[in-house]
């Protein structure tokens, strides 16, 4: 069952960590989660427990997991991707960047 969305402290260094494993840039998550990209920059610059309005930190946590998130908390808080979840699924949100080969 599903963990209560408020049940995880969420920390700017899962919020870095989530990210790394969508190959999302800051902009990306603030395209997918509505919260600013200023706002993201001084929550992630910040050690610790996220400094914000729950609202926002609700936001962010759904598009994360929208885009095939888990927050976990077995030996210790983190994130993985879920099993489940087709990495075609993650929409427009998720940057793929390919190198132009002069060859073809």
């Amino acid at each position: 069952m599903p963990e209560r969305l408020d049940s995880l402290a969420i920390t700017s260094e899962l919020i870095r960590a989530a990210r790394a494993l969508l190959r999302w840039e800051q902009r990306d998550l603030a395209q997918a989660s509505g919260v600013s990209l200023p706002t993201i920059k001084r929550l992630e610059g910040a050690p610790g427990i996220l400094a914000a309005h729950s609202s926002t930190v609700t936001a962010l946590r759904r598009a994360f997991e929208s885009a095939g998130i888990e927050f976990t908390n077995g030996g210790g808080p983190g994130v993985r991707l879920r099993a489940d979840f087709k990495s075609e699924s993650t929409g427009d949100h998720r940057r793929h960047r390919k190198k132009q080969s002069r060859f073809p």
